[in-house]
């Protein structure tokens, strides 16, 4: 196994500075956290798109994959259109606007690759406003970070319909999700996991109350502040877990520190390749706290309106997205080492939705 590469961040990231959220948390969830004026929100994606010429907003590289069709993209769909995708900056977001951005390339468009924006918000705007075309994004941020909800929905496809009812208005079409859920959870490592013996957000609670000095948390700064983060699990599951046993730190080096064993549970995302990798093992959240959060594909409202073929071409491929699926794709790319982009295509191509050029 190689070095591990140390991506920060995680599936709704803040900007730096914004939530007390650290750079990587601009993995891209920005999940729900203190709630801000409309006003306040709005002046500052604006100022993001302002200064956001460094992120990818206003720059991109074309797609020059040398791919054609496989089971998506036949008869080349989108021969001729020109289509901008984008993403967030943290792994899982990479590998899927570069699944995205070739399976489009596969179905004739023209691709202009502006995936890398840091935060969730910058990339949101830029899917919004139609500075990009589309990107894959989550319900549970589409519901809660950007729709200013405070309580998430349980069942899986009705969070899906309320993102997709609500946000019409905001000139954004959600097409169908995928069964990949990236959402938080708490782990602990092979030993403390034989120590003590939890297995559920409830046990990890009964410990806190009957042997409070074996529980201590790694957890990013983000998570510790937000209220479908720390603030909020420990009143739903009644943990009793003072503030002198949490240590806050980077996103990348709470898995290297649970999976030592410096604290005994750790803040991760489900679908992070290092929770295989690391052999964490993850804590059941039995009282469904943590809002779902399945990727679904997401367009600019009117190019939907003008190229409907990229939901036809995407909605397979969605469909293959799965927790699996993309603990294995970001191990790839945070275990081993690998390109996100490389990662991307070689998947595509193994599921046969895209072929080699010439092939």
């Amino acid at each position: 196994m190689k070095a591990g590469v140390i991506r920060t961040g995680g599936r709704g990231g803040s900007p730096a500075g914004v939530r007390g959220g650290s750079p990587a948390r601009a993995r891209g969830r920005v999940r729900s956290g203190p709630k801000y004026p409309r006003t306040a929100v709005a002046a500052l994606a604006g100022a993001l798109l302002i200064g956001a010429a460094g992120c990818g907003l206003t720059s991109g590289s074309p797609l020059v994959d040398d791919v054609g069709p496989g089971s998506v993209g036949k008869g080349e769909p989108l021969k001729d259109a020109k289509i901008t995708v984008t993403s967030k900056e943290f792994t899982e977001q990479l590998v899927l606007g570069a699944i995205m951005g070739i399976a489009f390339k596969a179905a004739g468009a023209d691709v202009l690759d502006r995936t890398g924006i840091q935060g969730s918000i910058g990339a949101r705007e830029a899917v919004k406003s139609g500075t990009a075309d589309a990107m894959y994004e989550y319900t549970g941020t589409g519901w809660i970070t950007y729709l200013g909800h405070t309580k998430p929905i349980i069942d899986p496809h009705e969070q899906w319909v309320a993102v997709r009812d609500a946000d019409r208005r905001n000139g954004i079409t959600w097409g169908p999700p995928g069964p990949l859920n990236n959402t938080y959870a708490l782990a602990l490592n092979q030993r403390n996991e034989r120590k003590y013996r939890t297995k559920t957000l409830s046990d990890v609670a009964a410990l806190s109350k009957k042997n409070p000095g074996a529980v201590t948390l790694c957890v990013e700064g983000e998570f510790a502040a937000r209220e479908d983060g720390l603030n909020g699990l420990k009143r739903a599951y009644g943990m009793n877990i003072p503030n002198s046993r949490i240590t806050k730190m980077a996103g990348g080096i709470v898995y290297t520190q649970t999976a030592k064993g410096a604290c005994v549970f750790g803040e991760v995302f489900t679908t992070d390749g290092r929770v295989k990798a690391l052999n964490l093992k993850v804590m059941k959240d039995d009282k469904h706290f943590f809002p779902n959060y399945n990727v679904a594909p997401v367009f600019h409202t009117k190019s939907l309106e003008e190229h409907p073929q990229m939901e036809t071409v995407l909605a397979p491929i969605t469909k293959k997205l799965t927790n699996a699926v993309a603990l294995e794709l970001n191990a790839k790319v945070d275990v081993d080492g690998e390109d996100p982009h490389d990662v991307a295509r070689d998947w595509l191509e193994e599921e046969g939705f895209v072929k080699k050029g010439g092939e």
